[in-house]
């Protein structure tokens, strides 16, 4: 009674020692949303190895409900992510990544955090740099609509006019949480935090709500508009987790 074995497909989020030999991780599961498990083993072990935080893959858990504790018993890691432990971008990429689903307890829905963030960690393990700074965008904006916090973006908030098609600049207005277009925006001028885009970053936006992954990889974006849209991707998912996040505090520099 109260002692089962199973196996769900996982994300090791991060690894801490735990006494001398073993470690604690945190890891992402679609059945299980975030979880925590013991691995035993010292420095040898293989398994200790392949629980490596950012790996992927199916973990085998052996639960003591009596006790409320888990074991990890084995681990297949099907993705080890080798870039992220090389590029010092990508690494803290997919720390940000990982705590905002821990700080936002995957925004209700297991499943959905677990696609998104496996995706995201895969994508920025497979391309260049540059794509990952894009990929960082695009996994920011989709989880803001899982946390249900996207504005619209089609329409300025005021006037209703098209926003996409707007040749003076947009503004995001924190505490309406709303774009306006630059004649609605005078109303606000003296609104703290307000952030300029253009119609090409909104645009950006867009497609990645619209488009396949695919066919919003392939498109081109002016580093002037990813630059814009990635400060408002940063300020609002901080806003939406209702703190400062660690990771764009320590690797300010970098992302």
């Amino acid at each position: 009674m109260g002692e089962r074995n199973s196996q769900t497909k996982t994300i090791i989020l991060s690894v801490k020692a735990q006494g001398e030999n073993n470690r604690s991780v945190t890891a992402l599961s679609p059945d299980l949303g975030i979880f925590y498990a013991t691995v035993y083993g010292g420095p040898k072990s293989k398994l200790r190895s392949l629980a490596q935080q950012f790996n992927s893959g199916t973990a085998y858990i052996y639960t003591d409900e009596s006790k409320r504790s888990r074991k990890l018993s084995d681990f297949d890691a099907e993705n080890v992510h080798p870039t992220l432990r090389t590029n010092l971008y990508k690494m803290w990429a997919a720390n940000l990544g990982a705590e905002l689903v821990m700080k936002t307890k995957c925004a209700g829905d297991d499943k959905t955090s677990f696609l998104l963030l496996k995706s995201f960690i895969d994508g920025i393990d497979a391309c260049d740099e540059a794509g990952a700074r894009l990929g960082t965008i695009r996994f920011l904006w989709r989880y803001l609509r899982l946390l249900g916090v996207q504005p619209e973006i089609h329409e300025c908030s005021g006037c209703g006019s098209e926003l996409l098609i707007q040749k003076n600049p947009i503004y995001y207005v924190p505490f309406q949480s709303a774009f306006f277009c630059a004649d609605c925006s005078s109303t606000f001028s003296d609104a703290p935090d307000t952030i300029q885009v253009t119609s090409g970053g909104l645009k950006y936006l867009a497609a990645i709500n619209e488009l396949r992954p695919g066919e919003v990889r392939a498109m081109k974006i002016e580093k002037n508009d990813a630059y814009a849209i990635k400060r408002l991707v940063y300020f609002m998912i901080e806003q939406a987790g209702g703190s400062k996040l660690n990771a764009l505090e320590s690797g300010a520099g970098i992302l």
